[in-house]
């Protein structure tokens, strides 16, 4: 039941990554530009969940999930600071 969740998680930032820069490519706000690459880069963390609690569970990837997360955190905080109107 738990690699259900952290497929749907994986699917549902997905998602939403792309359904923002689909946005960006009609509307050019820079603000959805940042926020869809997050989304990206989160779908990226949470497939690092994935391999590191599902699939090849004695192998730490934390420190990668962690970078991978704050990379994330910093394109929407980079976007949210200086790209917004």
């Amino acid at each position: 039941m738990g690699a259900l969740v952290y497929v749907l998680a994986i699917l549902t930032s997905l998602a939403c990554g792309l359904l923002l820069l689909r946005g960006y490519a009609r509307g050019k706000k820079n603000l959805l530009l940042w926020s869809g690459l997050c989304f990206l880069v989160l779908a990226v963390s949470n497939v690092l969940v994935f391999l590191d609690l599902v699939i090849v569970p004695t192998v730490d990837l934390y420190r990668w999930r962690l970078i991978a997360t704050g990379v994330a955190m910093a394109l929407l905080l980079y976007g949210l600071i200086w790209e917004s109107d």
